[in-house]
């Protein structure tokens, strides 16, 4: 009977085979990113990286430019020129809550800051746990947030748009748009942008209960959410039938859950159902007025001499982001993109509805069908890319300055 040869003891690896195995495993995640990331979603996001030094830039120069007292020696900090309007109820909601102390609507002097949904205020808490500075950490959520929005939209787009370029193309015409400078700012468009994007994108793929979540969370930042979840629900009853499975109708009520548990919650500490709408008529004159009425008022206030010159501005900008929106919807009621005309025109009734515009060249940051339809057609005709870049230039840079230095930007 043959003898077998007896095996040799296993080696011990060599420290630096050791070393080689570790970094080749800890390389696994960025090799998994990188498969994730396509060529052109890896260029988006290269674009992103690039607006943001610009407006960083714009942020650092404000400081220095504009200090509070002309006879200053010191600058302005870096993260405090973003702390403007919008900035210091969020804040005050993160750190205090809606009614600290048992102060609310009967107190005088109130902020009514019953007008913005918690999703935000909450983020922002929740990151502040890592991140002590506050404004640091409401940066680092539109940073992180408007990074996954220009990367969904580009896929969107991309969807859309046949031409391998329409993605590149589209996140440029969204990151170089006028009002981009919120983008960056501790406000909700980022946020926002950041679940209802990725919401579409599920639609369009037909994952209902992957959009109904996202819509969710989405409706937990803006009202804007529900206008969302009606385009949502739209699309899905529009869907062929082979794409609409009658099991995932049930996921499209999710979205409402929020805005019930915050009314309800308002309720609860004011006795008002309608706290949320009584406090935005009360801090921003949004109570009804007939689409005529609103024009008339605020074209009152950009033209008629009766506001300061910076304000009657920005009144302005309001009337021609009306006019464009309204030139949008039209477009797309043309093309029987129902859903996306059904969130627009949402959106527009909400905001020419009030006393006056207020917030309108902000919200184009949530039309996505606007920088798709932009980019589509400068592929048609190239001219279109740059005379948009042409305007878009210097309108980013005077408001992103007109935000900064607290000199109001919509």
């Amino acid at each position: 009977m043959p003898m077998s040869t007896p095996h040799a003891p296993p080696r011990k690896p060599t420290p630096s085979a050791q070393r080689g195995r570790r970094s080749s495993h800890d390389r696994r995640p960025l090799e998994h990113l990188h498969q994730w990331l396509s060529a052109a979603d890896r260029e988006v996001l290269w674009l992103y990286l690039l607006t943001r030094v610009g407006i960083w830039t714009t942020a650092g120069a404000v400081g220095w430019l504009f200090p509070p007292n002309r006879t200053d020696r010191i600058p302005r900090s870096f993260l405090t020129v973003w702390q403007q309007w919008d900035w210091w109820h969020f804040l005050h909601i993160a750190q205090g809550g809606y009614f600290p102390n048992h102060t609310g609507p009967w107190t005088p002097g109130w902020d009514n800051r019953e007008a913005f949904f918690p999703g935000f205020p909450l983020t922002l808490r929740a990151v502040h746990t890592l991140i002590p500075h506050w404004a640091a950490s409401g940066a680092l959520i539109s940073l992180v947030s408007g990074a996954v929005a220009a990367l969904t939209l580009a896929r969107i787009a991309r969807h859309h748009l046949t031409d391998p370029d329409s993605g590149r193309r589209t996140a440029l015409f969204f990151l170089l748009s006028p009002c981009a400078v919120f983008l960056a700012a501790g406000y909700t468009e980022a946020l926002f942008l950041a679940l209802a994007l990725p919401a579409w994108h599920a639609a369009q793929h037909h994952k209902w209960p992957a959009a109904a979540v996202l819509t969710t969370l989405s409706c937990s930042v803006r009202v804007t959410g529900l206008f969302l979840a009606s385009a949502l629900l739209l699309h899905f009853f529009l869907t062929g039938r082979e794409h609409r499975s009658w099991r995932a109708a049930p996921w499209l009520a999710l979205p409402a859950l929020p805005p019930a548990l915050y009314f309800w919650y308002l309720h609860v500490h004011t006795g008002d159902w309608m706290a949320w709408k009584h406090a935005q008529e009360r801090g921003w004159y949004r109570d009804f007025h007939t689409p005529w009425e609103a024009w008339a008022n605020t074209w009152t206030a950009a033209f008629g001499h009766t506001q300061p010159t910076g304000n009657a501005l920005m009144w302005q900008a309001e009337l021609l982001a009306m006019l464009a929106g309204i030139a949008l919807l039209v477009l797309l009621v043309r093309r029987r993109h129902f859903p996306e005309a059904l969130y627009l025109g949402l959106t527009l009734y909400a905001l020419g509805t009030s006393y006056w515009y207020t917030s309108i060249p902000r919200s184009t940051l949530l039309w996505w069908p606007l920088w798709i339809v932009l980019a589509g057609w400068s592929l048609r005709r190239p001219r279109v890319q740059a005379l948009y870049f042409y305007a878009a230039g210097p309108l980013t840079t005077i408001v992103a300055i007109t935000f900064l230095t607290g000199r109001w930007a919509g």
